[in-house]
């Protein structure tokens, strides 16, 4: 595994938490965004990760290996990130709770933070697998996968909704527009560890590779039920309909987009 390879993923999730800041820049301009906004955004983010998920990682880790391998790796993934949600169940905080939060309060937050965003970081680890055996893409001498320019467009769309669901506490509660752009950046920063570590252990153990396929897709489906959806419906409360058809929106949305990616990409 050569150093530039690992550099390269590693700047990936980089390039991903700064683009989660990319969510703040509304506030820059204007002092609200409409719950109506905020719920397509969700929407958006859930059915590119949704879309992600079965047309990037259960599709190829089926080329790679059995229903059986991959299957497995869906179920760890949803497992583990069920385990740790409850490990830190009863320690959520509010976004807005992090710029005067003291070093124990800041050690929670990272480990909650983690928890949401280093799986986004082992789906990009993992979709970086084959960097410098196959791809049309020459980065740094690298040939660069296009399952990895796919995942890393994918993350990084979805992330902006995240520096969003950051920005809009912290700007109620009248803290600077640079700040919260740090923040958003910061909340993400799980990203290019959990890439770097999923990248390590696929390179070397590459017959495990189905199963980080799996893995990373059944983490990613998980989060998207349970935190993307359940959180643009919560916006959606005061809505005709309460959201749904925002919600349903930004979902169509976010596959109209990803649709003509994947084919770009291939």
């Amino acid at each position: 595994m050569a150093v530039e390879g690992l550099g390269l993923v590693v700047a990936a999730g980089v390039f991903t938490a700064i683009v989660c800041g990319l969510g703040t820049l509304p506030f820059f301009f204007v002092d609200d965004v409409s719950d109506r906004a905020t719920v397509v955004l969700w929407g958006l983010a859930g059915g590119i990760m949704l879309f992600a998920s079965v047309f990037g990682f259960v599709v190829e880790g089926l080329g790679e290996g059995s229903i059986t391998q991959v299957g497995l790796g869906v179920v760890v993934g949803v497992g583990l990130v069920i385990l740790a949600d409850r490990l830190i169940a009863g320690h959520e905080f509010q976004p807005r709770q992090i710029p005067e939060a003291d070093v124990r309060k800041l050690v929670l937050i990272v480990g909650v933070l983690t928890v949401h965003s280093f799986p986004e970081g082992v789906a990009l680890g993992v979709a970086f697998a084959d960097l410098g055996v196959e791809g049309d893409l020459v980065i740094a001498g690298l040939a660069v996968p296009a399952l990895a320019i796919f995942i890393t467009i994918a993350i990084s769309i979805q992330n902006v909704p995240e520096g969003l669901a950051v920005a809009i506490p912290l700007h109620t509660y009248g803290v600077a527009n640079w700040k919260i752009f740090g923040w958003a950046v910061f909340s993400s920063i799980p990203q290019p560890v959990g890439a770097a570590i999923a990248y390590v252990f696929v390179t070397i153990a590459r017959e495990f590779l189905p199963f980080g396929f799996g893995f990373a897709a059944g983490a990613m489906i998980y989060l998207v039920f349970h935190d993307i959806f359940p959180e643009a419906l919560d916006h959606g409360s005061e809505l005709p309909g309460r959201g749904r058809r925002e919600l349903i929106f930004g979902i169509s949305l976010g596959v109209a987009i990803m649709v003509p990616v994947m084919v770009l990409t291939e």
